[in-house]
């Protein structure tokens, strides 16, 4: 990057405008160091989803630049961020618990700044919420204008007063920005942001807001640069990656994108989340079918196995089309792993409702699922919706569901045992530091006896044990 000349106004096209940004913050960053006589730190927490996960790399790779260190804990830094999640309320009471906490950090640390970002930020009454009671907050920001974070900082401390932009939607991407990787070898990448589905139980698109595609070209050189920077599997990120390319100039569907990607020289595994079951395509299935890269493994939410409590949550298939769907996918890609999410106690649902979830699961035979507990979400349709469900009954079919999910999981996570299987290697065993542990394409976790220098290196591996939910294995 060419030098920036800080004494003329910031540029107005992006990127070229945040790097600016980034340029001054560390100017002033590099002042207040030397005045403590010590690097500066930051500790970035992470709520919700691997979108999220996602954006706290790009925030994390802004704040190394400006010349922040990490620090692993909050109460120790001098930059505490929360990036948000707002799909189910008590996860905003758990923010609102951490920030009392931090208040009191913050009175004996002046240099303390905390900042507040991601989806709980887009509710007007968190924000208003936060002005009145939370005072103390330096920077409030949202999910359209994270690209702006290095700017909004040296808003702060050029105000030294609460800052707040939230926008309610935009149309605009900004590329090339810094982001720094959790893992080495492995990485997310949108492809898309926010959703059009407007699901009656979910809060995502009034807080993600509509649906806009990247421009293949920069996914394709995205993903080209990590994997020259050592990555061998992506994470294919959207809400619907699915209804990937409908609003580009030029239409391009999210099969033909996977295709592209599969060219990339080097790259191994290519994985992807989430997918929508009503623009899941026959195209999708035939390259998923002929594809060398693409994992054996597909998250498919069916949240419901009844047809009427489908139509009550706008998901727009019924149950026979959903299961016609996975017999299509079952016959072109045998070996596939299907994983999914079940809400238990929506509004309305009968016993025969759930009869029908349970039919779902014996039929599909989930290799796992997701089972959720229905929680009111104000702002959502269903949250008004009449028939709300007694916790004691939604508690008891919540179990039965989970008994099912396990037994047949168990069962299926087992067929693999006695092959040989490739392995990519992620980490050193959290309870056994002379095994190691790594993923099947399926997405099975595997552990087995290696060293360290294994991490991000794909492996051949026979299964010998499965214990339910995992396989003991060694390297041939």
């Amino acid at each position: 990057m060419t030098e920036m000349n800080l004494t003329k106004e910031a540029p107005l096209e992006e990127p070229a405008r945040q790097y600016y940004y980034i340029a001054k913050a560390e100017e002033y960053l590099k002042r207040q160091a030397e005045e403590l006589g010590r690097p500066l730190t930051f500790c970035v927490t992470t709520f919700g989803c691997q979108m999220n996960a996602r954006d706290s790399e790009k925030l994390v790779g802004v704040l190394e630049k400006i010349g922040y260190v990490e620090e692993a804990e909050e109460e120790k830094a001098d930059f505490v961020i929360y990036n948000t999640c707002t799909v189910r309320e008590n996860a905003n009471m758990r923010v609102y618990g951490r920030l009392g906490q931090l208040k009191r950090v913050k009175k004996t640390n002046p240099h303390m700044m905390i900042a507040l970002c991601g989806c709980m930020m887009q509710e007007p009454q968190v924000v208003e919420k936060l002005k009145k009671s939370y005072r103390f907050v330096d920077i409030i920001f949202g999910t359209h204008n994270i690209y702006k974070f290095a700017e909004l900082i040296v808003t702060r401390l050029e105000s030294e007063r609460m800052v707040i932009d939230i926008w309610k939607d935009t149309d605009k991407i900004v590329e090339d920005l810094p982001s720094e990787r959790k893992f080495s070898f492995k990485s997310g990448v949108n492809i898309m942001f926010g959703c059009n589905n407007f699901c009656s139980y979910c809060i995502v698109p009034y807080v993600r807001g509509r649906e806009r595609s990247r421009n293949p070209k920069d996914i394709v050189r995205e993903i080209e640069g990590l994997v020259s920077d050592g990555v061998v599997e992506v994470m294919l990120l959207g809400q619907n990656v699915n209804s990937y390319g409908k609003t580009l100039d030029e239409p391009m569907t999210f099969a033909r994108l996977l295709q592209e990607i599969e060219k990339i020289e080097g790259l191994e595994r290519i994985r992807f989340m989430t997918s929508h079951p009503k623009d899941l395509s026959d195209e999708l299935i035939q390259v998923m079918k002929n594809s060398k890269k693409i994992c054996k493994h597909l998250h498919l939410p069916v949240q419901s196995g009844s047809t009427r409590i489908l139509e009550k949550m706008n998901r727009r298939y019924t149950k026979e089309t959903y299961l016609e769907l996975v017999d299509k996918i079952k016959t072109a890609v045998p070996d596939i792993s299907l994983t999914t999410d079940i809400i238990v106690g929506f509004p309305g649902e009968t016993e025969e409702d759930f009869l029908e979830t349970m039919d779902v699961v014996k039929k599909v035979r989930y290799d796992s699922a997701f089972t959720f507990i229905y929680s009111k979400r104000s702002g959502t349709p269903a949250a008004v919706m009449e028939e709300q469900i007694p916790e004691e009954i939604v508690k008891e079919r919540f179990d039965r569901l989970l008994k099912e999910v396990q037994d047949i999981s168990s069962e299926v996570c087992a067929v693999h045992t006695g092959t040989t299987q490739e392995v990519l290697v992620e980490s050193v065993n959290d309870h056994d530091s002379s095994l190691v542990t790594g993923r099947l394409s399926n997405n099975i976790l595997v552990h087995f006896p290696g060293e360290a220098d294994l991490i991000g290196k794909i492996v051949d591996v026979f299964l010998e044990e499965c214990k339910g939910f995992y396989y003991i294995g060694r390297r041939i």
